[in-house]
């Protein structure tokens, strides 16, 4: 990975910043995190620049930020730091991502559509209306996330992680499902139409590959709740 300068706000233990000067190049001088920084507007305009004027990006820090009515389609990512950001009608079809940090993001009507993403983390994070349709979305960390009403139809998910994620009327239609990993996740109106469901991962337990997603979430809590004759039951050893 790559290392971020630190913020020069005393007791901040953020990577600051990642600014670009007229030529391109990261500016060495002390700099701020996006929740410290003096001036947003500049941090947001420069950073929008720099992605207007390049299709490369690489260790970029842009944590924190709040990006809203922006196309990146076509960018390549790799090794970047997009934890604990804002975005909102973002356009990124064509998307390239590797070894990029998404953790604790919130993305609201977005289009990731024929993206290529890979050994990347969007753990914790929370997806409203967002497209992922006919993209592969290879070894990612998808732990923990909450996704309502998004598609990641006709997607290639191989090896990538659903634990504990929160699935609410979302499309997983005519993917590849094998070895992607749903341990204790909620699944609420979520379609696998034409996926490879029997080669997924959703009972830890059972060690086995399982492709029981016809159980419901609250179907799960019933049947691990005592019932009252339990305790009445003789054990014989």
């Amino acid at each position: 990975m790559y290392a971020f300068q630190k913020c020069q706000c005393p007791e901040c233990t953020k990577p600051a910043i990642t600014l670009y000067d007229d030529d391109g190049k990261i500016m060495d001088a002390p700099n701020w995190c996006y929740e410290h920084s003096p001036d947003k507007d500049f941090v947001r305009e420069n950073i929008r620049k720099y992605l207007q004027s390049h299709d490369r990006i690489i260790g970029m820090n842009a944590e924190g930020l709040k990006i809203e009515n922006w196309n990146i389609s076509g960018k390549r990512f790799y090794g970047c730091n997009l934890q604990h950001c804002t975005f909102a009608n973002l356009h990124g079809d064509n998307l390239r991502l590797r070894m990029c940090m998404l953790d604790f993001s919130v993305f609201t009507d977005c289009s990731f559509l024929h993206g290529n993403t890979q050994f990347c983390s969007f753990a914790g994070s929370k997806f409203v209306h967002v497209l992922f349709t006919n993209s592969d979305l290879i070894h990612n960390n998808f732990n923990g996330i909450t996704s309502y009403q998004c598609s990641f139809d006709d997607s290639d998910l191989y090896n990538s992680r659903f634990i504990k994620a929160m699935l609410i009327n979302t499309s997983m239609n005519n993917c590849n499902l094998k070895k992607t990993v749903f341990y204790e996740s909620m699944r609420e109106g979520v379609g696998f139409k034409l996926s490879n469901t029997r080669e997924s991962l959703i009972d830890r337990n059972k060690g086995g590959l399982m492709g029981d997603f016809g159980i419901r979430y609250k179907d799960m809590d019933d049947e691990f709740t005592p019932r009252e004759d339990d305790d009445k039951k003789e054990v014989f050893l």
